[in-house]
């Protein structure tokens, strides 16, 4: 299979920082958000009837102290952070191979459709012709924005199997090269300029306004932890490697749903899980991790901890998102703060590792496809839980919060 290979990077905080300087008059530079609502609720205990039914059920529940940041790649150009990649990998063909050659080979990527509609604005951008293999159920508006793009899209099952063997038959008849969805050195590095802009936004954010922070911004650093989705594992250890040794902890969040906590289960078991077939609503991270994005992923001086949570949660999650931020958001980019609002172990590891002065954690939104029809049917059950605990909050005194809806 032709694929980008050449001289690969080296996976260093380095790298990634010529890798900004190479896509950032291609990409946006997305907002840092912070939020009353969610920082309060992550910094409250759930209710005993919230753990009911859970593992955690009958335990007590965590107090961590908790102030979020939200970077919100739904901003990104194509509406998700798969731009970074796409452009850093198709920037590094053209240098290695030259423009013409690779215009006259083409490009080609298997995607359920942010990675799909990267590469095709990447493409387009060069005049490349693209090739883009989606699985038939990827979501209509991310097969019509990718389209839109000028890219040539070709169906295939659901499986990273099935997608890669109809690549397989493109590159055959076409020659074209294959730009990988996420483990590849070139995607992993363009993911993690995201991680940069993240820890000097919160710098800023908190240098003007102390009261942002969960200690006031007195320590040495302003960012305590970042979390990502993990689909492919692409973003995350893109965040991993550009954080790496500055004392900022980087952990994952998964959709539990019919095994789709891949990472999460092979890190635990010692051993890649190289298949996954998951119909979990968050459709972005329905992949495996591949070899170069599980190097990195399962060494724990890289990635600190992988977390799990259910579809109620990321519902619960994302209507928060919704309703509080006002904040347009895509199930998989909603992960992240799930976790941090319910996966008990996840918050009892900050409340011992944090104490009482908490922490600072940047939460990654990854993408905004998604529509009003495919929402409507998510929300179609109104979950109780997330009505209950949004209606009010109790603090150690036992006395009521009330919680800034305006964020």
């Amino acid at each position: 299979m032709g694929s980008i290979n050449a001289s690969s990077p080296q996976l260093t905080r380095s790298a990634v920082s010529a890798a900004h300087e190479l896509i950032k008059e291609h990409i946006h530079l997305t907002p840092v958000q912070t939020n009353t609502t969610l920082s309060t609720l992550a910094s409250t205990p759930q209710t005993a009837e919230a753990l009911k039914g859970t593992q955690w059920e009958g335990q007590t529940p965590a107090y961590p102290k908790i102030k979020l940041f939200f970077k919100c790649e739904n901003m990104q150009r194509i509406g998700a952070f798969k731009v970074r990649g796409a452009f850093h990998a198709v920037k590094r063909l053209i240098e290695e191979q030259g423009l013409e050659e690779v215009q006259r080979k083409g490009v080609v990527t298997h995607s359920s459709g942010n990675h799909a509609q990267g590469v095709a604005l990447a493409a387009r951008t060069f005049s490349i012709p693209a090739h883009i293999v989606m699985p038939t159920i990827s979501t209509p508006s991310k097969i019509a924005g990718t389209q839109s793009q000028g890219a040539i899209v070709h169906f295939s099952g659901s499986t990273a199997q099935e997608r890669e063997a109809v690549v397989a038959k493109i590159i055959e008849r076409t020659g074209a090269i294959l730009v990988p969805p996420y483990d590849h050195p070139n995607i992993m590095i363009g993911q993690g300029t995201m991680a940069l802009e993240i820890q000097a936004q919160v710098d800023e954010l908190v240098r003007n306004d102390p009261a942002l922070s969960a200690y006031g911004g007195e320590k040495g650093k302003t960012l305590d932890a970042v979390i990502t989705p993990c689909g492919g594992g692409g973003m995350l250890s893109g965040n991993a490697i550009a954080l790496h040794n500055t004392g900022i902890k980087v952990f994952s969040a998964e959709p539990s749903f019919q095994g789709g906590d891949d990472a999460r289960r092979g890190v635990e078991a010692g051993a890649r899980i190289e298949t996954v077939k998951t119909l979990t609503i968050a459709d972005g991270l329905r992949t495996p991790l591949g070899d170069w994005t599980w190097k990195i992923i399962s060494d724990s001086k890289y990635v600190a901890g992988l977390y799990s949570v259910t579809e109620e949660n990321i519902k619960d999650a994302m209507r928060l998102v919704l309703e509080r931020m006002k904040c347009f958001v895509e199930p998989s980019a909603v992960v992240g703060l799930a976790t941090i609002l319910y996966n008990e172990d996840f918050r009892k590891m900050v409340e011992k590792e944090a104490g009482e002065e908490g922490w600072n954690i940047g939460v990654v939104f990854s993408g905004g496809n998604t529509t009003i029809e495919a929402i409507t049917k998510i929300f179609a059950t109104v979950p109780e839980g997330v009505a209950k605990r949004a209606e009010g909050t109790v603090g150690k005194d036992g006395k009521k919060e009330v919680e800034n809806v305006a964020g």
